[in-house]
């Protein structure tokens, strides 16, 4: 029997393990692949990192959960790789090789004044705060403020506005946790601004995100006409990439409207400013967190850029401030080391070769990498799948060398359970889904995520 692990059962671990049962199909001598996590929950970024009210992407989980559904798969939950864990080298002598699927862990910093105050915090955090994620330990955030900044103009910064400008009935429907649900009921949030340092052409959401931002009931989308002019893009969008040229028009149709809003009156007899607002900030670089005596956030200081003409911006010394109680820096993700492995810090990921972890250009025999930790945080979940299948490939390639590889020959579940790990295996997770579904019954509402770990243990051991 040929042992594989699988660290993560993220998108990247699961096609990471359905390309090598795809690759292994016919053949008479088996492969059986556990698929590892450090929670009890599988199915990584999907669970923990789409927004809830983002219900298409989140069914995915059903195409995951047919992969580890399958005859030569184990999902084995709670393992930690790593400190408490279970060593790279450990895994290395209970399996033939070792795919390390753990993604970007961490977030990016802006590196400016401030960014420490009461009220500052990553997009991250908040992602996993309205997400259920169990790390998140019931954390809270100023939802008292009544001006946030998103710092990024990427789809986790607008996932992070539609929540905080949704209506909490809204997402009464969805999984999200009910002490989350109770806080954006009371929120104060009146005006949420996502501020990017270049111009919009350059923004990173995708235009179907972007629009939901117009759909969402009692909140208008505001754009300042001169931020869009300031980008060359803004005249002739004609040679702009597709979603570039659509984002730009999505764009161009809000600052018109922003105009009619903004103004003395509405058409519709309502007070200019009612409700929420998203205001879509171009050209403007932080350069400082302010701070009010008690040392919380009370705004951000931003210097106007200007383009550099070549593809960049340039400072032009103009400040201005925006009024915040609560910051979140949404500027990507970045991979942490994994204790062991090569670690590239430059790019926050694994040296390697089609897979293959390279240590000082040389293969390390039996350890391999796919997903954000292989390739850096870029894509979206399908680009997992050619990723996940390069890696695949290479190990079966590799597979004759591998199989001469000692290992204990023991199923690796008992020596983790030796080691006093314990593991949650499948049926583990069918018990916290049962739990999550009771709860959502006791709430009047469809199945509710539980959000801290004993509670998650719990029912994974209850079943």
């Amino acid at each position: 029997m040929l042992r594989v692990a699988v660290v993560g059962s993220g998108p990247s671990g699961v096609y990471t393990a359905q390309s090598l049962l795809q690759g292994r199909a016919g053949r008479p001598d088996p492969l059986a692949v556990d698929v590892l996590d450090r929670l009890p929950c599988p199915y990584g970024l999907v669970r923990y990192g789409v927004a809830p009210d983002h219900e298409k992407i989140k069914s995915l989980q059903t195409s995951l959960r047919g992969v580890l559904e399958q005859p030569g798969v184990r999902f084995v939950g709670n393992v930690p790789v790593g400190p408490g864990g279970v060593s790279a080298a450990e895994l290395g002598a209970l399996y033939h090789a070792v795919v390390y699927c753990v993604g970007a862990a961490s977030d990016r910093r802006l590196g400016i004044p401030g960014e420490d105050l009461a009220g500052s915090r990553s997009a991250t955090d908040f992602v996993s705060w309205y997400s259920a994620h169990p790390d998140a330990g019931g954390a809270a955030f100023p939802l008292a403020a009544r001006s946030v900044v998103v710092i990024g103009v990427g789809n986790v910064a607008v996932d992070v506005a539609r929540i905080l400008a949704r209506g909490a009935e809204e997402l009464r429907s969805t999984d999200i946790p009910q002490g989350t649900l109770e806080a954006l009921a009371a929120s104060a949030v009146r005006e949420v601004h996502v501020v990017g340092r270049r111009g919009p052409a350059q923004a990173k959401f995708t235009t179907k995100e972007l629009r939901e931002l117009g759909s969402l009931p009692g909140t208008r989308v505001v754009v300042r006409e001169e931020e869009l002019a300031a980008d060359p893009a803004w005249a002739d969008p004609s040679g702009l990439p597709g979603v570039a040229r659509r984002n730009v028009a999505a764009l161009g149709a809000w600052a018109g409207e922003a105009e009619r809003a903004d103004g003395p009156g509405r058409a519709d007899g309502k007070r200019a400013g009612e409700g929420r607002a998203i205001r879509l900030r171009f050209f403007l670089r932080p350069v400082e967190i302010l701070g009010d005596a008690a040392g919380a956030v009370r705004g951000v200081r931003f210097e106007r850029t200007a383009p550099d003409g070549a593809g960049g911006v340039r400072g032009t010394g103009e400040l201005l401030d925006i009024e915040a109680q609560l910051v979140l820096r949404s500027v990507g993700y970045r991979g942490v080391p994994v204790p062991g492995l090569p670690f590239e810090p430059g790019g926050g990921t694994v040296p390697h070769d089609r897979g293959r972890v390279l240590r000082e250009g040389v293969p390390v025999p039996g350890a391999y990498v796919a997903g954000w930790i292989k390739r850096g945080p870029t894509g979206v979940i399908g680009t997992n799948r050619p990723c996940a299948k390069e890696t695949a490939e290479a190990l079966l390639t590799d597979l004759p060398a591998l199989a001469r590889r000692p290992v204990t020959g023991r199923d690796p579940l008992l020596a983790l359970r030796e080691a006093g790990l314990s593991p949650v295996e499948w049926p583990g997770w069918l018990g916290i889904e049962a739990a999550e579904a009771a709860l959502g019954r006791s709430l009047s509402r469809g199945t509710v995520k539980i959000a801290d770990w004993d509670g998650l243990l719990a029912a994974a051991r209850g079943a």
